[in-house]
């Protein structure tokens, strides 16, 4: 099923940025332990990390996924149904801020997966930090940034970003947190007091 969900992503011309298949198993596993009930996923691309997620949900759980782009998201939705999640996967098109506040009176949540826009990271680490439970879980993907976050020198936007979401993971005072040593790094962080 997921083999099939990068396959038809490929043929409908998405960039081959899925999370890897081991990572996805990551995923999985990090939700069954959770054993969260409302999910919000940042970045849904063609769905292959949102049904790793699905999988991992209790039977009551609900997925709320977020992507910036129509044609992203239509493959999305088949891979929800074609796994048998549709009616547990919605699917928010258009910038995820704007649609993120749109959600907050669901709240709050129990787990906020972050694998989008890297400039955006620090923005959607801020509405996570407001808007999880106490106990709830922030998951950040590429929080090594392909090696940049140790480069102290750099000005690329998406480094600087992925900085500065690590430091406040790491010392803002509102989660506990870690890093996941993923092939792109795994941060995560448990929420521990209202920012």
């Amino acid at each position: 099923m997921l083999r099939e969900i990068l396959e038809r992503s490929r043929a409908a011309g998405l960039p081959e940025i899925a999370v890897a298949p081991f990572d996805g198993l990551h995923l999985e596993v990090l939700v069954r332990a959770l054993n969260p009930r409302k999910v919000i996923e940042i970045g849904a691309l063609g769905g292959y990390s949102g049904v790793c997620i699905l999988r991992g949900l209790p039977e009551d759980g609900v997925l709320h996924t977020f992507e910036l782009k129509r044609e992203h998201a239509a493959v999305a939705i088949e891979s929800y149904a074609r796994s048998g999640f549709a009616s547990r996967a919605h699917i928010h098109v258009g910038p995820a801020l704007e649609n993120l506040r749109q959600l907050e009176s669901e709240g709050p949540f129990d787990l906020v997966f972050i694998d989008a826009d890297k400039p955006g990271y620090p923005d959607y680490l801020a509405w996570a930090e407001k808007n999880l439970r106490i106990g709830g879980v922030v998951l950040g993907d590429n929080a090594f940034g392909w090696g940049g976050v140790a480069d102290e020198k750099s000005h690329d936007a998406s480094t600087l970003a992925l900085q500065k979401f690590d430091e406040r993971l790491a010392r803002g005072g509102v989660f506990r947190s870690t890093m996941l040593p993923t092939a792109e790094g795994l941060a995560m962080g448990v929420k521990v007091r209202e920012p």
